[in-house]
């Protein structure tokens, strides 16, 4: 059988490359077989990685089990909980490009037959996906898992996001220092992507419903035996696709990312992935729009609601049946593109094994929390292109709200006002010139969200941002706002006490200033000067495009 890695290995010519695969230790007998790129984000800073060199080492196993030779290279990823609310986050975004680059330079390189994928976490997942895009090999991907959630001494769970609210209380005087110092030792337990579905675990359950990845994926917890079994067997599935000629856009299509955007809206995931996934289509040759996302939001029912959107986290959703149990639901609803093809056989195949809901952790489609998505799309004069929100996460007294802008123009501007009590109920926080180029890289805004979740300003304070929110934000914050303030869009054109208002129901965000004054002030306005001028940021700045189009690189 003719291999893709024969370039490097077979014939004459190839001596000197043989020579080097020898240097490694390889035999000849390793040369014969398919050459398997095991890609690991591996490090020994990020909680969802530290662990992935038992991921890795289950997977080479897999390979080798199935008859393939695996060599395994690694590359790189920015912990967004470690990045949040400094200028590292300025590169957490940017790293998903630089990841996705990374890949396609590895895997091409040196010409293997398959790929395995092993990220975790925020950007890595997508950055990965979208190689995989344009790779278009034989190609898996099995993630670290979701870590457990912690425990307060009340026994209710708690998380990463139980921190970051604890900010807010202790500065205003709810919480003891002595209990914030208690819940950072005990809120992320064990290695893993944070508990919640936040956008790690979002993605990663995502990459189920996309076919890439085995059932169990995104919700088998990282610390337990299962999620090494599953990895050995992504590792002997992927020879399977390489026998069979199954590639990565064979599965990842216009009828896999439509079950993706059902399963988004029926699990209310991060906002992040209406980000990430509009880039991974445009990379699998079929985008999507926002219009598409409408769409969809507007046929799919609210089945679960996972921390931050209720007190439940992903562990729970694995002991009542994971991602199948939601995708059986959809699909006994008709909910989703049968044609898909998956890593394990046909959409309609695999429907027909999943398990029933339980009807409490994921409930039936005629009792669901809402016959509309989780995640909703807003437009108006002040979004013209699109604003997304987690509506499942918000309040209900919070889907309408009108009040005055209060207007910053940095994520660290408008955390000094919030801890300072300068935001008073009512108020809209409007964060700006922080989008995929004006920031640049879109920064998450957990800590303001948090910190006017933690101050009791939830259900009267909304917050408004060309920037983006973290999986574990709850509460009225919209991001994504498009076009961005930096290309001139009308979000940079509010002025403070400018009146907002917001209706998550009807999907509206408007300024509500005459568009005679709106058009006085963009005759005055003036593109910023770029705040990176060298750099990785500075080129990405310059080649991003907008945050509804999925922040890709043009």
């Amino acid at each position: 059988m003719n291999h893709r890695s024969d370039a490097i290995k077979k014939g004459l010519a190839r001596a000197p490359h043989r020579s080097l695969l020898k240097a490694d230790g390889l035999t000849d007998e390793e040369l014969d077989r398919p050459l398997v790129a095991v890609i690991s984000a591996q490090n020994e800073v990020i909680p969802g990685h530290v662990h992935l060199q038992t991921i890795a080492d289950a997977v080479k196993a897999g390979i080798r089990m199935a008859g393939g030779t695996p060599m395994q290279m690694n590359t790189i990823g920015v912990c967004d909980g470690i990045a949040m609310n400094h200028d590292g986050m300025h590169y957490s975004l940017t790293s998903r490009e630089v990841i996705a680059d990374s890949v396609e330079c590895a895997v091409q390189g040196h010409q293997f037959d398959a790929v395995v994928l092993i990220p975790a976490c925020d950007k890595i997942v997508p950055g990965m996906l979208i190689a995989a895009c344009r790779l278009d090999l034989p190609t898996m991907l099995v993630s670290g898992g979701p870590m457990l959630a912690g425990r307060d001494k009340n026994g209710n769970q708690t998380d990463l996001n139980t921190l970051f609210d604890a900010v807010g209380q202790v500065t205003a005087g709810t919480m003891t220092q002595e209990e914030c110092d208690w819940l950072e030792n005990t809120a992320c337990p064990t290695c893993g992507s944070c508990s919640g579905m936040f956008t790690a675990n979002s993605i990663c359950c995502l990459s189920e419903a996309l076919g890439i990845a085995l059932p169990g994926n995104g919700t088998v917890p990282a610390v337990y035996s299962e999620r090494i079994r599953l990895a050995k067997r992504t590792g002997m599935k992927v020879m399977e696709l390489l026998e069979s000629g199954t590639t990565a856009l064979d599965i990842i299509n216009e009828h896999s990312i439509r079950n993706g955007m059902a399963l988004d809206m029926a699990f209310g995931g991060s906002t992040n992935t209406m980000l990430h996934l509009t880039a991974i289509a445009q990379a699998a040759g079929c985008p999507v729009s926002m219009d598409d996302w409408d769409d969809v939001s507007a046929k799919t029912p609210n089945l679960t609601r996972i921390a931050p959107a209720g007190p439940l986290h992903i562990e729970d959703l694995d002991a009542a049946g994971g991602i199948p149990a939601i995708l059986g639901e959809l699909g006994r609803a008709g909910l989703l593109d049968t044609q898909a093809l998956t890593c394990h056989g046909t959409m309609a195949e695999w429907l027909e094994e999943c398990p029933a809901v339980d009807g409490t952790v994921v409930r039936r489609v005629e009792d669901a929390y809402s016959a509309t998505g989780g995640l909703k799309v807003l437009r108006g004069n002040l979004a013209p292109d699109c604003g997304v929100v987690k509506k499942s996460a918000v309040d209900p007294d919070m889907y309408r709200h009108v009040g005055p802008a209060r207007v910053f123009e940095s994520e660290e501007e408008a955390c000094e006002a919030i801890f300072g009590g300068e935001i008073k109920p009512g108020d809209v926080v409007v964060i700006r010139y922080e989008g995929p180029a004006g920031g640049p890289g879109m920064r998450e805004m957990l800590t303001p969200t948090s910190a006017i979740c933690g101050m009791g300003l939830a259900k009267s304070v909304a917050l408004i941002t060309d920037g983006r929110f973290s999986g574990a934000t709850k509460g009225p914050a919209i991001g994504h706002v498009s076009p961005e303030a930096a290309a001139g869009g009308p979000i940079a054109l509010v002025q403070e006490g400018d009146v907002i208002a917001i209706d998550i129901e009807a999907g509206t965000l408007d300024l509500k200033v005459e568009e005679e004054e709106l058009a006085r002030r963009r005759a005055a306005w003036q593109p910023p000067a770029p705040k990176y001028t060298t750099g990785v940021l500075s080129r990405y700045a310059k080649l991003v495009t907008s945050a509804d189009k999925g922040a890709y690189l043009a």
